[in-house]
């Protein structure tokens, strides 16, 4: 079954070395390495703010929002998780969609940490020169700069627990079916079955050997 066509696979990628490059042009100076960090950090910026749009643009136009909202039928399924894990009595959850409330959740708060990164850094590079334009530091005023300063530091601390959080959630035996869907596209149609429903989520099929899927 399809999880993730090769448009979605590759902004997912784009996003995600992206931010890596800027966090480590961001702290390695900080520990004293030195190198031109500068230029591979802003331009890191400048493709991650066009692939997050892409991605805006995708998701409103061609692909169906839906999936990524939080509905009624999530919160109560959390609910009762919650009740069995306290050893009340309730009825099992329903299956999610294609996406379960923790995964969207956690979608929703790196978005929103991600947009105050690119937010507040496309000003910030009015301070460093490119070829595309010269730095002008006084273009807003240090108490504006202070706050935008601030701001872009703690989204950047922030996506560092974001980053660990998702790698050790992405390694973890049983979520590598989820893990290679980023990859390859596919998972099987047992996964599938098992844990998903079909009517909130009417996934499309194969049609060749999983192994020789080309979306």
């Amino acid at each position: 079954m399809i999880r993730h066509r090769l448009p979605d696979r590759i902004l997912h990628w784009v996003n995600a070395f992206s931010v890596l490059i800027l966090l480590v042009t961001s702290f390695l100076p900080i520990l004293g390495l030195k190198f031109a960090w500068v230029t591979f950090h802003w331009i890191a910026g400048l493709t991650l703010a066009l692939a997050v749009l892409l991605h805006i643009i995708r998701r409103l136009v061609w692909k169906n929002l839906r999936l990524m909202l939080i509905e009624v039928l999530d919160l109560r399924n959390a609910w009762r998780v919650a009740r069995q894990i306290l050893s009340l009595k309730d009825a099992d959850p329903n299956k999610p969609g294609k996406y379960t409330l923790p995964q969207k959740l956690f979608h929703h708060a790196a978005a929103a940490v991600i947009l105050v990164s690119i937010v507040t850094g496309l000003p910030m590079m009015v301070r460093v020169d490119t070829p595309f334009w010269q730095r002008n530091p006084y273009w807003l005023s240090d108490q504006t700069w202070g706050l935008i300063y601030v701001l872009h530091g703690l989204a950047a601390m922030t996506l560092v627990t974001f980053i660990m959080v998702h790698i050790y959630f992405a390694l973890r035996p049983e979520n590598l079916w989820i893990t290679r869907s980023m990859i390859f596209g596919w998972i099987t149609r047992e996964n599938y079955l098992s844990k998903h429903d079909p009517s909130r989520w009417p996934a499309e099929s194969v049609e060749m050997h999983p192994e020789g899927f080309t979306p």
